[in-house]
């Protein structure tokens, strides 16, 4: 006789004790598959909120980045507009400089009106450049007129015909100049 004949009512037994765990390991993962259905159906809703949480922290992102570029762009819209109505004033400002230079506004109400308008233009950072004896910078300066110099080695302003115009970093008008530059 072999093994397997000898030992029938054992095998038989622990087929029967393997079938009882069999049906027990099938009812835990029964058990467990409806655990894990019961979790899921807990935490889906948690899962919407999430997702939801998610699309709030998303969009108010967006909204900050639109509030700040809305920002800069009014900034460059207030700076482009304060820009041109100083570029019109400009010719105003360079005839009654004149007039001023040459006595025509002492003891007149236009004194005044100089005055202010320049208290205006320091008020949003307008300053003039440009004066006898700087270097010559073509970038900021345009020259009218070149004159050889013996006594200069570089290129120096030497006269301002029309004063420039910076508007913080930004330049609004160049500077019209006569300028000495090196004889050869």
């Amino acid at each position: 006789m072999s093994d397997q004949d000898s030992n029938g009512p054992a095998d038989e037994a622990e087929s029967a004790q393997n079938a009882s765990n069999a049906d027990a390991a099938a009812t835990d993962e029964t058990g467990l598959d409806q655990e894990l259905a019961d979790l899921v159906d807990e935490t889906g809703p948690i899962s919407k909120e999430a997702e939801l949480l998610a699309d709030l922290q998303r969009l108010q992102a967006e909204f900050v980045n639109y509030k700040t570029r809305v920002e800069r762009d009014r900034d460059v819209a207030r700076n482009a507009a304060i820009a041109e109505v100083l570029r019109a004033v400009l010719p105003a400002l360079d005839d009654l400089t004149r007039a001023e230079a040459h006595g025509d506004l002492e003891g007149s109400p236009f004194a005044a009106v100089v005055a202010k308008l320049r208290n205006a233009g320091d008020k949003f950072g307008l300053k003039a450049f440009a004066a006898k004896g700087d270097k010559f910078d073509p970038e900021l300066h345009n020259a009218l007129v070149q004159t050889p110099n013996a006594e200069v080695t570089e290129n120096v302003i030497a006269d301002v015909v029309e004063p420039g115009f910076m508007l913080g970093d930004r330049l609004l008008r160049p500077a019209m100049v006569a300028v000495f530059i090196p004889a050869e």
